[in-house]
């Protein structure tokens, strides 16, 4: 199979962008410390649809990429959105471009070249819609390949985590109230801000358990709730949200590190630790799973096999083993939002509006002032009607 390569553009773009340079080789990380019109500098292979959804939401100009942003592994994605939303992607510039720019400095970008104080500290491949598209399509040829890795990697998972899998061994036992009740899962990831907002009528009359996966708590914070449970590596999740007083669950590695714990620690918060090879987000649904919720609702999470795929990593396994054992608990926030609507028809509307003001006169009608009030009203109208008679 032939690995695609990404088309050099021929020609150079006209005009320059500039911007301040911030600098990080973990896009989830960086994302917190942009503003609109920062050029991000970034170390990421096969950029994915939720890294490019967070860099077009702060605004940025431009994307410095020191790998390719499509490998040819399988068609991602990022560089797409990327790209329709106007942002300025150069791709595979090398260890140059973070030998070269430091945090802060102004950048400037002619064609696919980057300068700093006018002068190249690198070169790399500034992509269009047209060779993007192409690399994509050159990706959908090695699919095949990545759905056997990937049948591989979830065979590899079951052996590993079958007694979490099968019989839920190694849930921490959790102070929150989840038996019998509805959880709304929150990841920041796809549509998670449209599907939070049309979700604001369940939540109102469900009340159910709100779990933040990392930045999905800051989301919940963002939407205005307070999320019951926050889950995860606690790398994407703000100090401030961190303290808001939810119980805290810190995603371990399988031999029981847990990087994240001291930083909770640090923060003076009790956390308790959830060992697994899982993705945070599978095990926020184990837990709920165990726990015995009634019903399960997902928001920003993976839903197919496209974006299995798309977040490129083995671990995505488990989020398809997780969704086998979760079965019929787990619905989809898009899901939700088709199937509960509070619509209320026009003949309703008016039928209310009639009772109403029946309701009204009846009232006026019995009581002593209503009386007295019909009296008032009955003489200006019999003067109104005597009067006319005169006129006419």
């Amino acid at each position: 199979m032939r690995l695609p390569t990404l088309r050099r553009s021929r020609t150079v773009e006209p005009g320059t962008v500039s911007g301040v340079a911030r600098l990080d080789r973990r896009t989830k990380r960086l994302v917190g410390r942009l503003r609109p019109g920062d050029v991000a500098v970034i170390d990421h292979v096969d950029i994915d649809r939720v890294a490019a959804d967070s860099l077009v939401a702060v605004g940025v100009a431009a994307v410095l990429n020191a790998k390719p942003s499509i490998s040819g592994r399988y068609p991602n994605l990022g560089p797409e959105v990327l790209i329709q939303a106007g942002i300025v992607l150069i791709d595979d510039l090398g260890e140059e471009v973070f030998d070269g720019i430091r945090e802060g400095d102004t950048v400037g970008i002619d064609g696919d070249t980057v300068l700093v104080n006018g002068e190249a500290v690198a070169t790399g491949v500034r992509q269009d819609a047209e060779s993007v598209a192409a690399a994509m399509a050159d990706a959908r040829e090695g699919l095949s390949v990545q759905l056997e890795a990937f049948a591989a990697n979830t065979m590899d998972y079951l052996k590993q985590e079958r007694d979490l899998l099968l019989d839920g061994v190694g849930v921490p036992d959790v102070q929150t109230d989840i038996a019998g009740r509805h959880v709304l899962i929150v990841v920041r990831g796809y549509d998670y801000k449209a599907d939070l907002d049309v979700l604001r009528p369940y939540i109102r009359e469900f009340k159910p358990v709100l779990i933040g996966v990392d930045g999905g708590a800051d989301a919940l914070v963002e939407s205005g709730y307070t999320p019951d449970m926050i889950i995860g590596d606690m790398d994407s999740v703000t100090d401030d949200v961190l303290r808001c007083g939810s119980e805290v669950v810190v995603h371990a590695y399988s031999d029981g590190r847990a990087p994240g714990l001291e930083r909770v620690r640090q923060l003076g918060v009790d956390a308790l630790t959830f060992p697994a090879a899982a993705t945070s987000e599978d095990l926020a649904m184990l837990l709920a799973d165990e726990k015995g919720a009634s019903l399960i609702v997902a928001v920003g999470t993976h839903a197919n096999l496209v974006e299995f795929l798309d977040k490129g990593r083995g671990g995505m396994a488990s989020t398809f083993l997780t969704r086998l054992k979760v079965g019929g608990k787990l619905v989809d926030a898009k899901g939700v939002s088709r199937l509960y609507r509070q619509n209320i028809s026009g003949s309703a509307l008016l039928l209310l509006v009639l009772s109403a003001v029946a309701a009204m006169a009846s009232a006026v009608a019995v009581s002593t002032v209503g009386k007295a009030y019909l009296a008032v009203v009955s003489d200006w109208w019999d003067n109104v009607v005597f009067q006319l008679g005169h006129i006419l």
